[in-house]
């Protein structure tokens, strides 16, 4: 009977746990088929179409600003580099000036001896080879050439001597970069006369003064230094 009795427990046992493993695998079984579909997953919120437009409305309106900030940058600083350029222009011309300093020549026509000079039958450029003067050298008397240094305002003179003559007279004309500024013109028959004539002429750096011969012209000069070229600067500009 005690042997009977033992396994009638051992088989409740035994049904029991069979029940217990049969139950947990219903449960798995069911789960598996809730599927993922089931999980309560919280949504994520989705962006709305207007606050992407407003966001890209106020990055266009800060590109904007900033490309309108650029380009007042872009000509200040074209502003101050003219600025900057006209000061190194003005600073330039007047160390330029300092260096120059006082500019003054005189010269006459013969180096030496003494003689006539032409007639020609056309205007010819005299070269005055007698330096008496030549302060600041802007005188070259192998061309017979001025060269203004800088640009302001020089005094001229001319000054012709000759012998007077039946046919041949003496004229001679003041020229600046090629053309006649004016004329020292004299004729006589006979006897020794002397002409003369100047101007003042505003000048820029690098223009070129000098003496031509008038056409049957002759012009006279000695150790006596009768014909004459002079010019001096009187002021800058």
């Amino acid at each position: 009977m005690e042997r009977v009795s033992v396994l009638h427990v051992l088989l409740l046992l035994l049904l029991s746990s069979l029940s217990g493993a049969e139950l947990q695998d219903n449960e798995i079984s069911d789960q598996r088929q809730v599927g993922p579909e089931s999980v309560n997953v919280p949504e994520q919120p989705q962006p709305c179409p207007s606050d992407l437009h407003a966001v890209l409305r106020d990055m266009s309106a800060a590109l904007a600003e900033h490309r309108v900030r650029i380009e007042q940058l872009h000509a200040l600083n074209q502003e101050q580099a003219a600025k900057l350029g006209a000061l190194e222009m003005k600073t330039n011309d007047v160390d330029s000036r300092q260096q120059v300093g006082q500019v003054a020549f005189s010269a006459s026509l013969l180096a030496s001896g003494s003689g006539n000079t032409g007639p020609f039958n056309t205007q010819v450029p005299l070269t005055f080879r007698f330096v008496i003067t030549n302060i600041g050298n802007a005188y070259n008397p192998d061309s017979g050439f001025f060269t203004a240094p800088v640009r302001g305002a020089y005094h001229f003179e001319l000054h012709n001597g000759g012998y007077g003559h039946s046919t041949h007279h003496a004229g001679a004309y003041l020229v600046k970069n090629g053309g006649n500024i004016c004329v020292a013109y004299e004729h006589q028959t006979n006897g020794f006369s002397k002409s003369s004539n100047g101007a003042t002429l505003l000048l820029e750096a690098g223009d070129i003064v000098l003496v031509r011969l008038r056409e049957n012209s002759v012009m006279f000069d000695d150790g006596n230094h009768h014909s004459t070229f002079s010019g001096h600067l009187l002021f800058t500009m």
